[in-house]
This record gives structure tokens, sequence and C-alpha cells, in this order.
């Protein structure tokens, strides 16, 4: 193969993929910055008018175990970690599949900058469930699907 087509070919895939991480690291939240208050809610989130009796436990261990990096309401965390109420996480690009496996064994860092995800342990699954159809309530909330 020609030498030159194969230089261009990689050129564009690899520009190609540049822009593509830049569409979705950003998703119309900035990136942390120096000035962005470390820990400041990235988000604003609306709050249904009333939880399923499953996502209020998911509610209360969402609380307990992964607010202290994705902020109150999954609003997320400047400088932290991002909001779960985000078009990236809606069902059809992050199934609840996604979150389980997060959960369960961490995830490597492809949307964002933050860094990878620990994993989260003491979780059973019927919580991390809870907690799926917790953020799942809150993102139908905000227009997410």
């Amino acid at each position: 193969m020609n030498a030159k087509l194969v230089a261009a070919a990689v050129a564009v895939i690899a520009l190609g993929g540049l822009g593509a991480y830049g569409i979705f690291a950003g998703q119309g939240v900035a990136a942390p910055t120096a000035q962005a208050a470390a820990g400041r809610a990235m988000v604003e989130v609306a709050l249904p008018a009333q939880l399923s009796a499953t996502a209020k436990l998911g509610e209360t261990a969402f609380n307990a175990r992964c607010a202290s990096c994705h902020g109150v309401n999954a609003a997320g965390r400047a400088g932290v970690a991002p909001p779960l109420i985000h078009k990236i996480y809606e069902p059809g690009h992050h199934g609840d599949m996604s979150f389980l496996m997060a959960a369960r064994n961490g995830a490597r860092a492809h949307h964002w900058r933050f860094g990878d995800m620990p994993p989260v342990p003491g979780l059973t699954d019927a919580e991390i469930g809870a907690i799926i159809t917790y953020v799942r309530e809150v993102q139908r909330a905000n227009g997410i699907y």
C-alpha cells in the first residue's frame, strides 16, 4: 500500500478521534479549570415531583456511596467527577449495565477528564439497581430521555 495514503488515513482517523473526544468531553459542560471552584455542582438538576419507592432507596444509597464524588442529585462536582444527569449517560449511550459494571469494577475515563473511576466496594446488586432507578428518574425529570 502507498505510504502516503496510509499516512493520510492515519491522520484523518487521529483527527477525527480527537474531534469526537472534544465533542463528547465537553458535552455542554466546561472542562474543569483552575478557576472553577473544586466541588461545585456542574449542572443544575430539577428533581421529580415524586420518586418511586425503589428510587427513594436508590437516593439514600446514592447519597451514602456516590454523592461524595458525583455530587448532590448527581449534578457532578467540578474537579472531582462528572454529572450523571447529563445526555452522555442517557440509556441509549450508557445503559443500566454500564452503571452496574462501573460500580462493581470501576471505569476507565473516556468522556471526561477526571481520571478513572475506582470500584465502589460493598454495594449489593440490589443497591446498585436502586441507584440506577434513582438516576434514571432524575434524568427523565431533566429531559435527558
